[in-house]
């Protein structure tokens, strides 16, 4: 079932996220569904509180830019828990965009190489160095996991820069090609 894609300004994409539990309900299907809504909103990673929980689950399908990046061919996974720990390497500045933040895209410094702990589906630990545009992805999402968005990253100029257009999409001016939820309106 494809979910909504809650937009920039809804409070769930500010929380810290719980830890998941082998007793989750539903995993499997929630699994499936964050594939179904990230493949019909034409992305290569979704988080929990992109699609309104404050859970600690990823999916990701680079494979799509892996004509451009070979590092994320065939690359498929989900994952429950994720720990990243940055390795070595100095930081890389490449443009990142986000579903949370449709028709925004700024260049945004990260390292390039990884160690990636997670539980998989079936809660089996999982360990993995990760290098180059899939550490990225990786660190994007996980990045939402503690509340973050990658416009965090920006100086404070870049950010005045998109000022307007992050206002756009709080105030629900801004369309995109998927279903979305907007920030609730604050009552006056």
């Amino acid at each position: 079932m494809k979910l909504p894609v809650y937009l920039y300004g809804h409070p769930v994409l500010r929380q810290e996220c719980a830890d998941i539990t082998p007793d989750y309900p539903d995993l499997k299907k929630l699994v499936a569904d964050m594939f179904e809504t990230m493949y019909a909103s034409e992305g290569v990673g979704l988080a929990g509180p992109q699609i309104g929980r404050a859970d600690r689950i990823v999916v990701i399908d680079a494979d799509p830019v892996g004509d451009t990046f070979p590092e994320c061919k065939g690359r498929k996974f989900a994952l429950i828990n994720p720990e990243v720990e940055v390795l070595d390497g100095d930081p890389v500045s490449r443009s990142e965009g986000c579903l949370s933040l449709p028709g925004i895209s700024e260049d945004v410094k990260r390292v390039e190489h990884i160690r990636l702990r997670w539980l998989d589906e079936d809660f089996q630990p999982r360990e993995e160095e990760i290098s180059g545009f899939l550490a990225r992805i990786v660190q994007h999402e996980c990045d939402h996991l503690e509340g973050a968005l990658y416009v965090d990253h920006l100086s404070p100029l870049r950010k005045q820069f998109i000022r307007g257009k992050l206002h756009n999409i709080i105030s629900g001016k801004t369309r995109c090609d998927y279903p979305a939820k907007y920030a609730p309106k604050k009552k006056k």
